[in-house]
């Protein structure tokens, strides 16, 4: 574990063709090459081509897929790995396929005329609602007959009005309208149609049926409902397909995936009519591991070279490091091979199970080029330390572990990750919960344990404001200490990556700006317009025993200067970057987001407990907040408030004479509900916040991320076994 990544070394593995499918099987199962495409470096090469029978291969892959898509196979159908026979799975595959696409078909056609039916029902209604048998609506010689959507009193006033028609009838149902009318001898055919125009109406075709509406939309009901049971039997049908068929189709898809991998692996190489180059990188600890599985595999006819080691050098570029043999000699490397600074190593994170899954973190602002730190142990040092300092509640804590052991348990991959770091804030949040004076869910469960007293306090109290602006003090002064240990391994990294001329220009010179100026902040000289708070602070947060007025004048001068000479480096290095010399003190100041989470979602928990509880502050209101939870304590506390011993803030919903059962109901819900969003806002709030100032303000002094994934050539099998 540590701020590196593995170490990786760039091989090549150059062969005859005619082993190239052992080498690539052999490579393949060490899983441990990250192959890297031919770009045309090598005069007389060209990219390769796929082995033989790729294309058969990935048909099969495809079919497979199709059929797990069919039958809704998600995965966790399989009890145990096993083999999987290449013949065998060609036949079954075969069978399984025919059978599956017969029953999706036949379903298709099912569905198809199930949605045909229903259309017909949905146009049929209208009808079924006017009441008037089908054959009555078509059919006449001396009749025209419209149906349609409208108001019967627009179609009565149009045909009124209309020439051509001796006389009409109309009948309606629901918003549906049914005219009867006669034309004139003289009319043209349509007038009835011709004398609806501009009324609002949506005309109805008359379906092709001798039967009444109702009789028509029953028996498209009972053909709908035969359909319906014809599809539950294939959809059984194909269910238990799933069922005998899933981990067939799981394994099949691993294996055929498998060896897609490998027949198109030589796209990657560069290769001539008889020889093949394959390069890529691999960790350096395993690189004598995969030497020796490919000799055992093809001997000499394939030749394993170690081309260069990735390190750091001033110049900013990985460099071919010594590589000595089994008997201490310094060998050459280079093999004649074209070397490519533009191919940069992949990254390995190299960090622990603790830290591990911390990564998800990191990587979501970028995955760390391998030059660069990786920040993964700081943040697992710093994110849950923030988080539980911002929430601070035993009760929330708990739910917050609890949560993060549930996804732990049930997930794997990002789920599971996030779950590690849900159990490290709730573990965080648990401690500083004890700190705060036994907090739990808002209150201070320090009386439970017998003790009379706690000093510790989150500020919300009026007896306890300086408290609150000591939780200002140290959230800023974390803030700079995190600030400064950025600045420190951006100097550390610009000083591998370039020279020590761009690390004191670009580095040394904001460690000297951020700490100068804070430490002038921090003393007595001009004390006038410094808030008094900043210095007592360090009396509140160590009970008295340490009293601090401030660095001497002197030092403050120096603070001063130091700060000047940082700002003299910038502008002789980096004159650009001259109009962000505050962002210091800036960056400093917004680590106070962390005390302004605390108090919030302190207020918030208190807020709840007050409503559902009530509570009086103590010292006639000058002291703590005290909660009621009993009409005999209201009691004795409205006595108090009457003395001016104390004053009474809330009678509390579950303590009020005046609320009884309904308030005691009411008052433990607004509770549970309170706490409740307390929690959720303390992961969009703590959680959001933490994060930013590990991202924002943390990596921008050192880190970029942008590099390349790990991704050795192999597979992990999960359903399927060698044989």
């Amino acid at each position: 574990m540590g701020l590196r990544p593995e170490q990786m070394s760039k091989v090549s593995v150059t062969g005859s063709k005619r082993v190239i499918d052992d080498v690539i099987e052999a490579a393949y199962d060490h899983h441990s090459l990250h192959v890297t495409d031919y770009d045309e470096r090598y005069e007389g090469f060209e990219p390769g081509s796929s082995l033989d029978g790729a294309e058969t291969v990935n048909e099969r892959l495809v079919t497979v897929r199709a059929l797990e898509s069919i039958l809704d196979v998600e995965g966790d159908e399989v009890d145990a790995a096993e083999p999987v026979d290449d013949s065998e799975l060609t036949a079954e595959l075969t069978q399984l396929r025919d059978r599956v696409n017969d029953l999706n078909d036949r379903g298709d056609e099912l569905r198809a005329s199930i949605r045909d039916r229903q259309d017909e029902i949905d146009r049929m209604e209208p009808f079924a609602d006017l009441g008037i048998d089908l054959d009555l609506l078509r059919g006449y010689d001396s009749l025209e007959v419209v149906v349609g959507q409208a108001k019967p009193d627009a179609i009565e006033t149009a045909l009124a009005d209309a020439e051509g028609i001796e006389a009409f009838e109309t009948f309606a149902g629901g918003d549906i309208v049914a005219a009867f009318a006669r034309p004139t001898a003289d009319a043209d055919d349509g007038v009835v149609q011709d004398a609806l125009v501009g009324v609002d109406v949506a005309l109805l075709e008359v379906p092709e049926a001798s039967t009444t509406p109702t009789e028509y939309v029953e028996e498209l009901e009972r053909e709908q409902a035969e359909l319906r049971a014809d599809l539950e039997e294939i959809e059984s049908e194909l269910d238990a397909i799933k069922e005998e068929a899933a981990g067939f189709l799981l394994r099949a898809e691993e294996q055929l995936t498998i060896e897609a991998e490998k027949k198109q692996a030589p796209l990657s190489f560069a290769t001539t009519e008889n020889a093949f180059i394959a390069e890529g990188w691999i960790p350096t600890e395993t690189y004598p591991a995969f030497e020796a599985t490919l000799d055992d595999a093809v001997g000499d006819h394939a030749e394993v070279e170690e081309l260069e080691r990735a390190s750091f050098t001033p110049d900013g570029n990985h460099h071919t490091e010594a590589v000595h043999d089994d008997d201490g000699a310094t060998v050459a490397t280079d093999g004649g091979h074209a070397h490519d600074d533009r191919d940069e190593p992949p990254v390995v994170q190299d960090n622990g199970s603790a830290s591990g899954p911390f990564e998800l973190l990191v990587q979501g602002f970028g995955r760390p080029k391998y030059s660069e730190f990786d920040p993964t142990l700081l943040v697992f040092l710093t994110f849950p330390l923030m988080f539980g300092f911002m929430i601070g509640d035993i009760g929330y804590g708990l739910l917050y572990a609890g949560i993060g052991a549930y996804l732990y348990r049930s997930y794997d991959g990002a789920m599971r990750e996030m779950g590690a770091v849900a159990i490290w804030a709730g573990i965080f949040t648990i401690l500083f919960g004890i700190y705060y004076g036994i907090d739990v869910f808002g209150y201070h469960a320090y009386p439970w344990f017998g003790i009379e007293a706690w000093e510790v306090s989150k500020g919300l109290s009026p007896g306890a404001t300086e408290w609150a602006l000591a939780w200002l003090v140290v959230s800023v002064l974390f803030g700079i200490l995190h600030l400064n240990v950025g600045y420190l391994l951006g100097f550390v990294s610009l000083y591998q990556q370039h020279d020590i001329k761009h690390a004191v220009y670009e580095g040394a010179s904001w460690l000297l700006l951020l700490n100068g100026i804070w430490i002038w902040i921090f003393s007595q000289h001009v004390p006038g317009p410094k808030p008094e708070f900043i210095f007592e602070s360090v009396s509140v947060l160590t009970f008295g025993a340490v009293s601090f007025g401030g660095f001497p004048a002197a030092v403050g001068i120096a603070g001063l200067v130091a700060a000047a000479v940082g700002v003299l480096l910038i502008a002789i290095g980096e004159p650009a970057e001259l109009p962000e010399v505050l962002s210091p003190v800036v960056n400093a100041v917004s680590y106070a987001r962390i005390m302004a989470v605390l108090l919030a979602k302190g207020g918030m928990a208190l807020a709840a407990n007050l409503l559902a509880f009530g509570a009086y502050i103590d010292d006639g209101g000058a002291g703590s907040f005290n909660f009621i939870f009993t009409p005999s304590n209201l009691a004795n506390a409205q006595e108090r408030a009457a003395a001016g011993e104390v004053e009474l803030v809330f009678a509390g919903m579950t303590t009020s004479p005046d609320f009884t059962a309904i308030g005691v109901v009411g008052g433990v819900l607004v509770a549970i509900i309170g706490h409740i969003v307390v929690l959720l806002l303390g992961i969009t709030a703590a959680g959001i916040q933490g994060i930013r100032l590990e991202y924002v303000e943390f990596f921008g002094k050192f880190y970029e991320g942008g590099g390349d994934e790990y991704r050795p050539f192999g597979y992990e099998r999960t359903y399927t076994a060698d044989e």
